[in-house]
């Protein structure tokens, strides 16, 4: 059993997955967010969705650094992690305007004082603001806030996004076929849209990371911060303290708290500009979340073979995790997204144009690798020194 499944989480969610497999899978059982029929406005040319997702465990880092420095600013990126997580699931579907988003925050009274939650409202329409300005709409609807001590420890940041779009400018991944190629976009660096450096953790994966890079101590002193009824051999077993400084390669320095709790990157900006004028060439899109490099495999088609080998570099929060953790590259590439957090599945010709329109925001992008047929459906990843097959 790996430490991940020790801590109480599973990367690849096989228990979530066998609960629901008997659920209706929408109009696109490919599309990376579930579509159903417009059952609002009752046109069939028209399409409904609704996603829920949030912040994580990374709202526990937040606390970490909160308690630790007093810095309330911490939790605004924890407002934006709760919206992008959501958000860009529904770029994958095509959808980046006129989104209706509603806030579900569950907290602990006696640990998360009001003033905390003031952050977080304001991180949202803060983020609501900015993505305005590159012309993705999202309508803040208010949400529940509820104390609720006896549920969690400290607090919980969710949320859900609502649409209506039309079937015409859907991305549902089933043109996704050999012959394509993947453009994959950094999530680490600095975007135009960005005010810092982000170390591109993205919000998966928080729950080892922050016990494989923390440091004991943080266990003694927080008792509230985790599950005590792990084995305190998998709890805090990391060398680091938040405000530790640590180089990489060139010689920069960053702060492992600030690392551990860059906001997630969305890429709005850039795929409602490609999805707005060069929409034909998209034939899917996968968000690498939750299941890290693997979770392409939920999402193409059966008789396809997903290659990719020329992933970027890992930037330097995934070589600490690795360091720290002693994992193997399969459990980290199963994980975490490992610096290509969003994949664009295209034609050859087209993917210049693609990879333009990323960089024109700051933001690095490549052909990562192609798509091949196949009589089963298969990945393979090229990781530093060795090829890591997944089916």
């Amino acid at each position: 059993m790996s430490s991940y499944e020790k801590r109480g989480v599973s990367a690849q969610k096989e228990e979530v997955h066998q609960a629901t497999a008997s659920l209706d899978k929408g109009l696109y059982p490919r599309a990376f967010c579930k579509i159903g029929p417009d059952s609002l406005g009752n046109d069939q040319d028209w399409v409904n969705l609704m996603h829920a997702d949030g912040a994580g465990t990374k709202s526990i880092l937040a606390y970490l650094y909160w308690k630790e420095t007093g810095d309330l600013s911490v939790w605004k990126g924890i407002a934006q992690d709760s919206i992008v997580m959501n958000l860009d699931d529904l770029l994958c579907t095509g959808i980046y305007d006129n989104i209706l988003f509603s806030s579900t925050i569950d907290r602990n009274k006696k640990l998360i004082p009001a003033e905390v939650l003031q952050a977080i409202i304001e991180g949202n329409q803060a983020f609501f603001e900015e993505m305005k300005s590159y012309g993705v709409n999202i309508h803040y609807m208010g949400g529940e806030t509820a104390d609720v001590g006896d549920v969690v420890r400290t607090i919980a940041v969710n949320g859900t996004m609502t649409a209506r779009w039309p079937k015409s400018k859907l991305v549902t991944n089933e043109k996704i076929k050999a012959g394509n190629v993947i453009v994959g976009l950094a999530g680490y660096g600095q975007a135009k849209y960005e005010s810092a450096y982000n170390s591109g953790i993205g919000s998966n994966g928080l729950t080892s990371a922050r016990h494989d890079m923390l440091h004991k101590t943080y266990g003694a002193r927080f008792h509230e911060s985790y599950d005590n009824s792990l084995d305190e051999q998998v709890v805090y077993i990391g060398p680091h303290q938040l405000k530790d400084e640590v180089k990489d390669n060139d010689g920069r320095k960053y702060e492992v708290g600030q690392l551990l709790l860059s906001p997630t990157r969305t890429f709005a900006p850039i795929i409602k500009e490609i999805l707005t004028n060069h929409f034909d060439t998209v034939n899917g899109l996968i968000h690498c979340s939750g299941g890290g490099q693997t979770k392409c495999l939920k999402y193409v088609p059966e008789n396809v073979k997903i290659i990719k080998d020329n992933l970027f570099d890992s930037p330097i929060i995934f070589k600490l995790i690795q360091e720290a953790s002693h994992s193997d590259s399969r459990e980290m590439y199963q994980v975490f997204n490992m610096g290509t957090r969003m994949e664009i599945y295209t034609n050859e010709k087209d993917a210049d144009t693609l990879i333009s329109v990323s960089e024109k925001f700051g933001v690095d992008a490549k052909v990562i690798g192609r798509v091949e047929a196949s009589d089963r459906k298969e990945l393979s990843i090229q990781a530093p020194g060795e090829v890591l097959v997944f089916s």
